[in-house]
């Protein structure tokens, strides 16, 4: 990974580390750097270099948390499904359940030399390779939504139901949880009751990964492919659209508002419309079925709750990030106030 470590902060003892890698890797362990990723809000991650070895490690925060949330498990049991696939993911290390050990269970994986882009407008880049990235994006996300997950034994990864019904109870719940009095985002309660009576009755399944940014993808060094996607915590069995729908998020959000879009020359920076980088993924992926506003308000929804989640860990001090208690505010206001304004212009 190239990711810049972040100011260095570890929820664990990291002698306790030193001791667990001086048995995994057979030797004594002197020289033990570990350094906290940056970017991410999720589960903590860290850069861990040995002496000439070296590995990425992602653990639970160390809170109280709610069920099923940053289920790591999961993670490593979809990567290790990923492995040798068309989606590209880091090589597995090592998973260790025993949470006396850091705290939390935790699990150790490659660490990928490559570019991660946390803006759309891909700054930097020229515009035939901006265009480039888009096709790389379009191409692994439809690898995803492809996969035989049954042969790659994924067929119990999610529950039978509709699975709009299932994640606006789901994330409902969570965001009774993580809100700041009745008075907090009214913005989203509406976004609730809008999804609420548009629920699609669909039957498409498929392998998803649940935060399909362009954030969580990991591009060669110097080619326009994805060598990794990471970060597979809300990963499950479920309606490829949802994903579709947060991955083109960008362009119904400002650059200041997680990277969008909004007021770029698109056209100028080589950067393809909505629709067009839709057309490349449904010819990928072999879908007949389409994105609706329906989809793009659920994928507001989820970033929203998810940005609250964020905000609400920070509150309570549970976070490696400072300022993650605003920032999660303000991102949770600001998906919820796109997604109402899509929902305002639909036809749905």
């Amino acid at each position: 990974m190239t990711l810049q470590p972040a100011t260095p902060a570890l929820d664990f003892d990291i002698a306790a580390l030193r001791g667990f890698l001086t048995g995994f890797l057979g030797r004594e362990v002197g020289d033990l750097t570990v350094a906290p990723t940056s970017g991410g809000m999720s589960n903590p991650t860290y850069f861990v270099t040995a002496g000439d070895w070296r590995a990425v490690l992602r653990k639970q925060p160390g809170m109280k948390l709610a069920k099923s949330a940053h289920a790591i498990d999961r993670e490593y049991r979809v990567i290790g499904a990923l492995q040798g696939s068309a989606v590209p993911v880091p090589q597995l290390y090592h998973y260790e359940e025993d949470a006396s050990l850091l705290g939390t269970p935790f699990y150790l994986m490659e660490w990928l030399d490559g570019r991660i882009f946390t803006e759309y407008s891909l700054p930097g880049l020229a515009p035939d390779q901006r265009g480039a990235i888009y096709r790389a994006m379009a191409t692994t996300m439809a690898a995803i939504h492809r996969l035989d997950f049954g042969a790659a034994g994924l067929g119990d990864f999610g529950r039978a139901g509709n699975y709009f019904e299932r994640q606006i109870s789901r994330w409902s719940q969570l965001w009774q949880q993580y809100r700041k009095g009745d008075e907090d985002n009214p913005q989203l309660d509406r976004m609730i009751g809008w999804l609420g009576s548009r629920i699609p009755d669909s039957q498409l399944l498929a392998l998803c990964h649940g935060d399909c940014r362009i954030g969580n993808l990991m591009f060669h060094p110097t080619e326009p492919r994805v060598i990794g996607v990471l970060d597979w915590e809300l990963s499950t069995l479920g309606h490829p659209l949802v994903d579709v729908a947060f991955n083109t998020q960008a362009w119904n959000m400002a650059p200041d508002e997680n990277g969008g879009l909004l007021g770029i020359d698109l056209a100028a920076d080589g950067i393809p419309t909505e629709a067009d980088y839709l057309s490349r993924y449904y010819a990928e992926a072999g879908t007949t079925e389409r994105m609706t506003d329906f989809h793009r308000v659920f994928a507001m929804f989820r970033a929203a709750v998810g940005s609250a989640g964020v905000a609400y860990r920070g509150e309570q001090g549970n976070s490696t990030l400072p300022d993650s208690a605003q920032v999660g505010r303000r991102l949770a206001a600001a998906y919820a106030r796109r997604g109402m304004e899509i929902a305002a212009r639909s036809g749905l």
